[in-house]
């Protein structure tokens, strides 16, 4: 009998720090978050009045009614992030909100409400807000994307992959209202690829077959413009003297 009383207690002090640790924490989840309590990491350019202005939060809010599904879908979204994940703390107390940013690889220009919005392209052909892009690694961008519209991601997806393997140097990029595709290479000039995005991998080949071709033969310094439109029949044409 002696050595059940020391079990007792122990059972009665564990289940009273239980029920202060559930009572703490509810109390916790039924405080409000300030714009003070929020955490941000993964983007200096990015701050909480940016966190606020592109989502659906409005503070002060109880921590416990934060939708973190709904804000990071929204925050993704609004300021052409890669990703975000945002995690509702008890201690210390607040949101933290990691972001993952995009890498430009190309200048941008899209319209918008008839506005000619300047910002940058990533590999996966996504639009960034110039607001949302870190300078350190605009140096470097020799391309330009001209009409930029959400459905032409996967295409110039396609194309900026296709470029780390081939020996093409496009510097231009341009979508026409209606949709037809026209790219500038360095040497071999204008190219028009047509409105046909499922022949855009066969493009890009014969792009850097003709670019490989020409360099050998010193030709390209002729070129005018090239026509891929139907990639198994290409024009080109050339300066006349």
């Amino acid at each position: 009998m002696i050595y059940e009383k020391p079990k007792k207690i122990n059972n009665r002090i564990f289940l009273f720090l239980t029920l202060f640790l559930l009572v703490l924490v509810s109390l916790k989840t039924l405080k409000k978050v300030y714009l003070q309590d929020i955490k941000i990491s993964g983007s200096e350019l990015i701050s909480k009045d940016d966190v606020v202005n592109n989502s659906s939060l409005k503070l002060p809010i109880r921590l416990i009614f934060i939708e973190t599904n709904l804000l990071e879908k929204e925050l993704k979204q609004n300021l052409s992030l890669k990703n975000v994940s945002a995690i509702k703390q008890i201690f210390p107390f607040g949101l933290k909100i990691e972001l993952n940013t995009r890498t430009p690889v190309a200048y941008g220009e899209r319209i918008l409400n008839d506005e000619k919005i300047l910002g940058f392209i990533d590999k996966d052909g996504i639009f960034i807000n110039k607001d949302n892009a870190e300078e350190k690694s605009l140096s470097k961008l020799n391309i330009q994307v001209f009409g930029w519209k959400e459905e032409f991601k996967k295409i110039l997806s396609e194309i900026f992959n296709a470029q780390e393997n081939y020996e093409y140097e496009l510097v231009k990029i341009t979508f026409s209202p209606n949709g037809f595709l026209t790219v500038e290479e360095k040497d071999l000039k204008t190219i028009f690829l047509g409105f046909n995005p499922n022949l855009i991998n066969y493009q890009l080949l014969i792009i850097n077959n003709l670019k490989n071709e020409f360099t050998k033969n010193n030709f390209s310094e002729k070129i005018h413009n090239v026509d891929l439109t139907d990639p198994n029949k290409p024009k080109i044409k050339v300066f006349k003297p």
